[in-house]
């Protein structure tokens, strides 16, 4: 992929490997009794796993470690050339379009993903990392801040274009689901450092900063979920085929703000002293069950699409499809433990898992293919 073609949007692929790898990671962690704080690989096989169950955490590991290095590659991949690309017409272009520009948003959320994968895979693995786990907090602390301070400034210019431009609001699509996706994604590793953080002073400002991400992402939610409804309902029929894998990225966007009140109910707990006993009951099942039934539904609507057009096509918008399976299963983890800890539960996150790495696996596929100039006409668009 040359400048001149470059799309950010190609950071969803990156954004759907970490979450695959944090997966594994996160069905251990609340599917299993470790003791207490993040579960480590040594703390799983001190279990004594032997036999199939020892077959089944080893491919788990497994996925998490091809995973995160899919998603580490990739990220160096597409930042070495979005870099050049950010010094083309095209990128002030792409700035400038309020019905694009949400597309710019893409690295940062895949950006935010790799301190998920830190704190989670690679935590799990590397000793000194979980040995030492307090004392990453800072460092961690400090990047999160200036990572804070870039979506911010971002998320206000591109909401300065489009509350000053002008633009058909009829031609909007979910794809514009990714302003809040990216503040819930920062919000829910803001939380994730004031929850686990025995510094107070940390935890505080880490709260009290996700307090802003948080209520802005949220709103943002409310009002485009509202706009975009109303839109979906005038309109005769579905969308293009492009924006229809977009439905879905409602999922991962109730599963960040959902994760991030579970986190922050956690740091009012150890921070403040509060008793909120059966408000995470609340926040986590109120949640996957909104997601269950939006789930079902999106999945109705795509029913035509995936018989027709995903198998013979390729669009980067399809990448979309990764995060809201992904999302669903980190959610259901956390249900499994907090609201029903059932079989069926257990079994069918494994099997939508095991559905997520098929389909990220034929949508890299397609990808590498159509990224050659070779077969990049054959119903390809990179």
């Amino acid at each position: 992929m040359n400048p001149k073609n470059f799309t950010p949007l190609v950071f969803l692929a990156s954004l759907g490997a970490g979450g695959v790898a944090v997966m594994p990671f996160v069905l251990m962690q609340y599917t299993i009794e470790h003791g207490p704080g993040l579960i480590t690989r040594s703390q799983l096989w001190s279990l004594g796993h032997s036999g199939i169950s020892a077959v089944y955490y080893s491919s788990l590991e497994a996925i998490m470690v091809l995973f995160t290095f899919i998603h580490l590659a990739l990220t160096v991949w597409f930042a070495a050339r979005l870099i050049p690309w950010m010094r083309t017409d095209g990128f002030r272009e792409l700035i400038r379009n309020p019905l694009k520009n949400t597309a710019i948003l893409a690295p940062l959320i895949s950006l935010l993903m790799t301190m998920n994968v830190m704190i989670g895979p690679l935590r799990y693995f590397i000793p000194v990392l979980s040995d030492n786990f307090q004392s990453l907090f800072l460092p961690a602390m400090i990047f999160w801040v200036l990572v804070f301070v870039v979506v911010m400034l971002t998320e206000i210019k591109l909401l300065e274009i489009s509350f000053s431009s002008g633009f058909d609001i009829s031609k909007i699509n979910f794809g514009w689901l990714l302003h809040p996706f990216l503040l819930g994604m920062l919000t829910v590793v803001g939380t994730g450092i004031a929850a686990m953080s025995e510094n107070l002073a940390i935890a505080n400002a880490a709260a009290f900063l996700c307090l802003i991400s948080g209520s802005m992402g949220i709103f943002l939610l409310l009002v485009k979920m509202v706009i975009l409804f109303k839109g979906h309902f005038q309109l005769q029929g579905l969308p293009e085929k492009h924006f229809l894998p977009s439905f879905l990225i409602v999922i991962p966007n109730i599963t960040l703000f959902a994760i991030s009140a579970f986190r922050f109910g956690h740091f009012l707990e150890h921070a403040h002293g509060f008793d909120l006993g059966a408000y995470f009951y609340m926040v986590i099942g109120l949640s996957f069950g909104f997601e269950i039934w939006y789930m079902l539904f999106g999945m109705a609507l795509l029913g035509d699409y995936f018989r027709k057009n995903h198998f013979r096509e390729f669009y980067v918008t399809q990448w979309g499809l990764i995060c809201p399976l992904v999302a669903f299963v980190v959610l259901g983890t956390f249900a499994f433990d907090v609201v029903l800890s059932s079989s069926i539960v257990y079994a069918t996150l494994a099997l939508v898992m095991a559905v997520t790495i098929v389909v990220y696996f034929e949508l890299l596929a397609k990808h590498i293919r159509c990224s050659s100039s070779r077969t990049a006409s054959l119903g390809c668009e990179v």
